[in-house]
Order: structure tokens, then sequence, then C-alpha cells
């Protein structure tokens, strides 16, 4: 059987003025024909995010069309992309296309046909893209490694991305993974990215910079084998962590309890940023009379394993602070203790409780002392 022979692709014309030779030449329109009309020059000063080519990789499902070679086009030239990053093409056998863009594997199935076809025109259109497999560690609240499906999105703590998998972005990435901590350092991420030659890329990205001035190329569109390292912050200043907690890449509600002398003691979900005031409130405020209304105590567990403790004076008229009405972290605890005359109270009612006939058996041996004794030592 002979190959079909192909078109040759004709080059356009180019024309001339004789009578101006200085012009510069362009090509001729054959009738008919319409020409794409030019975009206009950007204004100056103006950043135009840079469209990313596609990789191709094992998993991407493809079309490969062969002008005038309908045998070799349409449903008949589809093909996954082999774990070995190969497809096999009739008469030429294997064809890596791996680590190579749409017009790069265009290029390389023409070469692979020029001994069989004349002039050959290919072109090759991505059907499907495969899984994007993307790691996500540092200051996340669920650092790991994700699966982005190409079809359907992926349903990841209640939150739905649909659409093609290759279109998802860092901010989307970091909302899959449970949004930022609020020690999260915004403005210098980190994107590595391994290229198909094996050489790692660097890319620092800013999301504050994103947040300030909607600069999109800081919301860089994620590739198949990308991690994205969120840093710690040194510091985060209020105004700061107020602007960072309703971005979208911020978790929705972060988890405090609160126990000890208050309304409604136990874990209460707020939003991120809520201050110490804030929590109490919704836990339902002090417990009159029995709070101790001074001061509380924070129990913070630190990324390290270890657990820190301070006692904050508390009031209600102060505003968002440090000092004495901080921004509480996901899993703070906060303590309200009972005042002198509730522990006071209490202590009496155990003494004068069930048990108070056993202190007029210990009292006839003269222990009834060192009864008293015990407790106070439990008590301090």
């Amino acid at each position: 059987m002979s190959a079909p022979l192909a078109f040759a692709q004709q080059s356009p014309t180019l024309s001339q003025d004789p009578e101006s030779p200085d012009e510069p030449r362009v090509p001729l329109v054959e009738s008919g024909v319409s020409q794409p009309e030019l975009a206009a020059p950007p204004e100056a000063g103006i950043s135009i995010p840079q469209a990313v080519p596609y990789i191709l990789g094992s998993g991407d499902n493809i079309q490969i069309d062969i002008f005038d070679v309908p045998e070799f086009s349409g449903a008949d030239g589809q093909y996954t992309i082999l774990v070995d990053g190969s497809i096999n093409l009739p008469w030429v056998g294997r064809v890596v296309l791996e680590g190579l863009t749409l017009d790069q594997a265009a290029d390389v199935v023409t070469q692979s046909y020029v001994r069989f076809i004349n002039d050959p025109l290919v072109t090759v259109t991505l059907l499907n893209p495969r899984t994007l497999r993307v790691g996500i560690v540092g200051e996340v609240n669920r650092p790991g490694v994700y699966n982005f499906e190409p079809e359907g999105g992926v349903d990841i703590g209640g939150v739905e991305f649909g659409g093609n998998a290759q279109d998802f972005t860092v901010t989307q990435a970091i909302q899959a993974a449970g949004g930022i901590t609020q020690l999260a350092n915004v403005r210098e991420l980190e994107l590595v990215r391994r290229n198909p030659n094996g050489v790692e890329t660097n890319i620092p990205l800013d999301l504050w910079s994103f947040l300030q001035t909607g600069d999109l190329q800081q919301d860089a569109v994620l590739r198949d084998g990308d991690t994205l390292v969120v840093p710690r912050a040194v510091a985060v200043t209020p105004e700061e962590a107020a602007q960072l907690a309703v971005a979208n890449f911020s978790p929705d509600i972060i988890t405090v309890n609160v126990i000890g002398e208050v309304g409604q003691p136990g874990q209460v979900e707020v939003a991120p940023n809520t201050t110490l005031n804030q929590a109490i409130l919704a836990a339902g405020g002090f417990d009159d009379p029995r709070a101790l209304r001074g001061h509380v105590e924070l129990l913070r567990l630190n990324s390290d394993g270890t657990i820190s403790k301070r006692s904050v004076s508390v009031d209600f008229e102060d505003d968002l602070n440090e000092e004495t009405n901080p921004p509480m972290r996901n899993n703070d605890v906060i303590i309200v203790r009972r005042n002198a005359l509730s522990s006071t109270a209490d202590l009496l009612q155990l003494i004068t409780g069930p048990v108070g006939d056993i202190f007029t058996i210990l009292g006839i041996f003269g222990e009834i002392d060192e009864v008293f004794e015990d407790i106070d030592d439990l008590f301090d």
C-alpha cells in the first residue's frame, strides 16, 4: 500500500512596490481568506500575564490531525500518552512526546512522517489533560500531595473545584489544602518546578502583591509535579492579619476551645482573626457571678509541638492587640477560672456533702486537720 500524499503547504508570496523599495514587504492575502485582527499593543505600565504552554505527559489524551490524510486524523488520530511518555503511530512506531508543548509535539510528528508523506501538515490538540498532582507544604492547614482530576474537579473539605485541572492556580490549591495558617508568609511563597530535563526552577510568588494590586501573575497556574512552599512569617501585623483573614485562600473558620466559667463552654467555630474577646463572647460570655473576670489563660500549641501558656488581662473595650486582645489561632484554648468566692463556696459544698459523715469519724481520731491540709494542697 502506498502512502497517501498530503498537499504541500504553500508559503505566502511577498509583494513590493517597485517605486518604494524601502517600504516593508507584506504577504499577499488570497481572495476570500480572512486574516485575524492584530491586537492593539498594551498601554505602558500595564502587566499582561503571559500564557503558560501546556507540557504533555503520561495520561494526556491527544488528537493528531494530518491535513488531507483522514485515515490518520480525527477519531483515528486519538491517543493516550503511555507511562513511558510515548505513543505508537501508524507506519512510524514509537514516538516520545512527554515533556513537549503541543507545538513541539506537532513538529516531532511532522518529522516522523516526512519520509512517508509529502510536506505533512500536522496539528496536535489536547482532548483531556492528565490528573494534576501537586505538593503543598508549609503554613497551610492540611499540607500534603493533592490530585486534581481533569473532569469533575476535586472535592476536598466540602470545597468543590470543577473544570480543567490544568487551570488550577496557587490560590485554588491553597484552598484545597485548608487555607493558609495565621502564621503564613504570603509575601515569599516559592513554587518549585521540575522541568522536563530534570532541572528544578524556583519561582518566587507574592500573594500580598496579588491582594494589593491584583497582579494575576502572582497567582500562577500550576503544572503537574509542582511543589508549593508556604513559609512561616516572622511577624504579622494586625492590619495584615485582618486583610488576610478575608482573602479567599484563608480558611472560612477556625476552632477555639473555651473552657471554664463561661455560658457555653466547649468548642466554638469562629472566623479567622477573631479576637480573644470575641471568642469568649461566642462561648456565651463570662458566667456571672462565678467567673474570674480580670484575666484568662491562653494555651497555644506551637508548630514545634510545644505548648505556650500566658495570662491575658481581659477588657471587652480593647481593640485588637497582642497584649490584651490577641487574635485567635486554630485550636487555641482559653481557660476562664473561678473567682475566689466561687472557689470557697465549691469547697464548702464538697466538705458538707454526702462525705461529711466521714469527717466526723476522722475527727474522733484527731485527723481532721490533716484532711483540710490535703484539700488545700490539691487546690494549690
